[in-house]
């Protein structure tokens, strides 16, 4: 039996969606043994140094830079946590930061393309966990970290190196599953 060249372009659609069908019982797959977060696309800073950076803080408060940052994780693990007071998602996990922190994490916040008062609005409303605070109101050193949405966290290692990365609020399972491993092998 030959295929002419019809019959071959017909068989194109059907490969296509057989391809489709993989690719979807795949990703079924893999959300079923927990292994597939939709909101984490990966992020380009994992295992890099923070990039340079310096921020202002709100109202006159000091912000801080990429050495102020690097500094305070030579001391231990530092988590960078980019927010903004618009965020739903933020303040789903807003709860869950104040406890991280009451249990001796380190938070820094960067507020993303947000107005001051919205922020100090936002922080009365929900609690500070952060020990830092910066704005970063155009957004540029959220592209340089490589963010593409918030809430997003970094870990920042002892030698200022992206550790772990999570895009989307953190909840009980992340930090059970991901971030406490995480910050026990940087400790």
């Amino acid at each position: 039996m030959t295929f002419d060249r019809r019959q071959a372009l017909a068989l194109v659609p059907l490969g296509l969606v057989g391809a489709a069908g993989f690719a979807f019982w795949r990703m079924l797959d893999r959300m079923e043994v927990g292994k597939f977060d939709p909101h984490d696309i990966g992020n380009p800073m994992l295992g890099k140094k923070v990039p340079p950076f310096a921020m202002p803080g709100l109202r006159g408060a000091p912000g801080f830079s990429a050495a102020d940052l690097q500094a305070a994780a030579a001391q231990g693990p530092v988590l960078v946590n980019f927010f903004a007071s618009w965020c739903i998602p933020c303040a789903e996990e807003a709860d869950l930061l104040g406890q991280l922190t009451a249990e001796g994490m380190v938070f820094w916040g960067v507020t993303y393309e947000d107005k001051p008062d919205a922020v100090e609005a936002y922080l009365g409303k929900y609690g500070n966990p952060y020990k830092r605070l910066a704005n970063d109101a155009n957004g540029r050193v959220a592209i340089d970290w490589g963010v593409y949405g918030v809430p997003e966290t970094f870990l920042i290692d002892r030698n200022g190196v992206v550790r772990w990365h999570k895009a989307g609020p953190l909840t009980d399972d992340a930090v059970r599953t991901e971030l406490r491993p995480a910050m026990r092998a940087v400790a």
